[in-house]
C-alpha cells in the first residue's frame, strides 16, 4: 500500500525518501527508469543485451548503495543519465581501439532477413546511429530516444549547450546521409 502512495511522488521526493531509508521508494524509481536505462545502455554499448542488463543493474546498485550521493536540488533524471553516461565512458576506456572497431563492424554488418519495409528502415536507422562516434551517438540517443532537452544533455555530459547542438546537427546530418536511399520522390 505504501508503494502505491509513493508512485505519486516526484523523482526527487522519492530520492529523499530513499535517503531516509524507505526502500519502497527505490522500487518506484526502478519501475520508472529501469526499462529506459536498459534501452539507453543497449544503444550505447553495441546492442549487447547482456551488457545493457549488467550496466542497468550496476547503475541501480549505485543508487541503492549510496542514495546520499544524490543532491536533492538537482533534477533526478539528469543525475541518473549522468551516472549512466559515465559508466559508458568508463567502458569505452576499458576497450582497446581494435576491440571497439570489431564491435562497431559486427553491429554494422549483421545479416538481417528480408522483412517489411519498416523493419528494414529501422535496421538501417540503427546502423546509421551505430556508425556515429560515441559522443555523437550519445547525444543523438539522449535527444531522440530518451527525449532529453539540449540543456539536460549538456548537464548529463558536462559540456556546453552549443557543443551539444553541434553534435546533434552533425549526427542528424550523418544519419540523414546514411538513409538517403529511403527518401521518397
Amino acid at each position: 500500500m505504501f508503494k502505491k502512495a509513493l508512485e505519486q511522488y516526484s523523482d526527487e521526493a522519492l530520492m529523499r525518501e530513499l535517503i531516509k531509508g524507505k526502500q519502497q521508494a527505490f522500487g518506484v524509481l526502478y519501475d520508472r527508469y529501469g526499462p529506459r536505462m536498459y534501452r539507453y545502455f543497449y544503444r550505447m554499448l553495441w546492442q549487447d543485451a547482456g551488457k545493457a542488463e549488467d550496466f542497468t543493474q550496476e547503475l541501480f546498485l549505485k543508487i541503492i548503495e549510496k542514495p546520499q550521493s544524490f543532491d536533492p536540488s538537482r533534477n533526478f533524471c539528469t543525475w541518473l543519465y549522468t551516472l549512466a553516461a559515465n559508466l559508458c565512458k568508463n567502458e569505452y576506456r576499458r576497450k582497446k581501439p581494435c576491440e571497439l572497431a570489431e564491435l562497431d563492424q559486427g553491429v554494422l554488418f549483421e545479416n538481417f532477413s528480408e522483412k517489411m519495409d519498416q523493419h528494414l528502415f529501422d535496421q538501417q536507422l540503427r546502423r546509421a546511429i551505430d556508425q556515429l562516434s560515441a559522443n555523437h551517438r550519445q547525444c543523438f540517443i539522449l535527444r531522440y530516444q530518451e527525449e532529453q532537452s539540449v540543456a539536460e544533455i549538456a548537464a548529463i555530459i558536462g559540456c556546453p549547450e552549443g557543443t551539444i547542438k553541434s553534435r546533434l546537427h552533425y549526427a542528424l546530418q550523418q544519419v540523414s546521409q546514411h538513409l538517403e536511399a529511403w527518401k521518397t520522390h
